[in-house]
This record gives structure tokens, sequence and C-alpha cells, in this order.
């Protein structure tokens, strides 16, 4: 597909690490430049989870996009301040160009704990972000998008968590059922102007939001200090394919065929990638 995306420019949330640098890396090898944007600091709901990305990560983001060639613009802003995700917007567009894709993809992700028990805060950040920060990043982009005209794709990354009802990720599983309700909603709003939006639904990813201790200890609550390796055969048991963690190129691979004109028809889709686990 190299090219597919030549003379298009993509805006990526959760750019500095991860899914969000690998969709960069693959949209840009792709042909398209980026507007990329990321948090680069702590929420104190996650800290006992994961660390989350810093300036350096988002740096190094930028760093890889440039090796492939193409242009990249990036800013460091919370997707739950909209005014701040709207200067990001109007800045890469000014160097830029243009604005053809979104990639609404910066999350957080907490678990593991009855619903009844959830600390308010917890619950808060998780909608804030996952839910209205998704909204968040199309509100700031919708002009730029229908300015460029027909051909534009909004993509939202969803989770397994959007199709099923995962006991003791309540939070995380309701943000992510309220994306696709928002995307359904901006299937049918945009397509008269030749718009796309579509949800990603991925299993387990192989990336730091998953891949640490607080994951493994769900799985293997009878270990003090469980490894990838004790936690890998029930990770793996959650899809018929047996997979464990998703490598995030695969992941990118669908993200950039929505972001192209090979998927020019495709709209209000929910596509999983996530070795058969929504149908397990």
């Amino acid at each position: 597909m190299t090219g597919q995306l030549e003379g298009k420019v993509a805006f990526i949330t959760g750019a500095a690490r991860g899914q969000g640098r690998t969709d960069a890396l693959r949209l840009a090898r792709d042909g398209a430049d980026i507007i990329a944007v990321d948090l680069c600091g702590p929420v104190d709901s996650v800290k006992d989870f994961y660390d989350l990305p810093t300036s350096a990560d988002l740096a190094e983001t930028v760093r890889q996009v440039e090796e492939t060639g193409r242009r990249i613009v990036s800013r460091e802003a919370d997707v739950r301040d909209l005014d701040a995700l709207r200067q990001a917007v109007d800045d890469g567009v000014r160097e830029l160009g243009k604005l053809n894709v979104v990639v609404a993809n910066a999350g957080i992700f907490t678990f593991g704990q009855d619903t009844h028990k959830i600390a308010e805060s917890a619950w808060k950040d998780i909608q804030d972000i996952n839910l209205t920060g998704v909204w968040h990043t199309y509100a700031a982009a919708a002009e730029h998008l229908m300015a460029a005209g027909a051909g534009g794709s909004v993509i939202i990354i969803s989770s397994l968590a959007g199709f099923k009802g995962l006991a003791n990720v309540a939070a995380y599983t309701t943000a992510k059922h309220g994306i696709v309700g928002l995307m359904k909603v901006l299937a049918n709003e945009l397509g008269p102007k030749g718009i796309r939006v579509n949800t990603i639904h991925p299993n387990s990813i192989d990336t730091e939001m998953v891949k640490n201790t607080a994951a493994y200890k769900l799985f293997r609550p009878d270990l003090d200090d469980p490894t990838a390796e004790d936690a890998e055969p029930a990770f793996a048991s959650l899809n018929p394919m047996g997979k464990a963690w998703i490598e995030p190129e695969h992941v990118s691979n669908a993200v950039a065929w929505l972001a192209s004109d090979e998927s020019y028809y495709v709209s209000g889709a929910q596509l999983p990638v996530d070795g058969g686990a929504s149908i397990a």
C-alpha cells in the first residue's frame, strides 16, 4: 500500500508511544503527513497500573516519522482540553495545509474492581479521556476535515470491550461502547459529505497499556509478582487463535486501510482485529 495516502494529512491522538506511534509510522510510510498529539504526562487514577508516555516518547515519534521522509507537527495536549486540541489541529493544518484523516486513538485503561467499588475519580478519568476525549478529537478536527471534502476518514479506536461486557472492567467497557454510538451518529452525519467513520476493535495489544504487572495480576491473582510468561496462557485463552497479545502493526494495517481510498464506501463499520475474540 506504499503511496496510498500520498498527499493526505492525518491527525492522531495518543501518538507518543504504542499503538499511536505505530499508526503514525504506518500512515507516514504510506505517504501521509502527520499531526501528532499526546498528553505526555500522568493521570492520577492510572499511576498504579502503568506509566504514561513522556515528552521524550513524543519526540521519538517525531524522529521516526521524519526518518520516513514525511512531515510531522507534534503538540502536547490533553484530549480533555478541547481548546488545546483545536489549537494543535489548527497549528498542524496551518503548516501541512489540510486534514483528511482523524485517528482517535488516545485512551487509558484501568480495571480489576467490582463495578460498585470503582473510585469515582477513576470512572471520571476514563469517561473524560476515552469517551469525551474522542468527541473532542472529532470536534477539534471537524471543520478542517469537512473543508478538505469527500474522501475523508474518521477512525476511532474502540476495543473488544466495545463489543462485550467485560467483568471488572466497567468504566473502560462503558466508554468503549459509547464511542461506537458516536461513530454511528457521525457516519450518518458525514456520509452526505463523502466522509467515512468507523471503529476498530482490537483485543489485547502488545503495548505498555496491557503488558504490565497490574494486568498480569488480573489474570494470575495467585502470584505476587506475575510475569508476562506467567500470564500469557490466560491472555491467549481469550481468543480462538490463541494469540496472547496482538502486535500493534496489525491494528495499524486496519487503520491504514480505513484511511485510504481502498475503503471508500466502508462507513459505520465495527472492524474487529482481535483473533476472533469477539465471537469466541
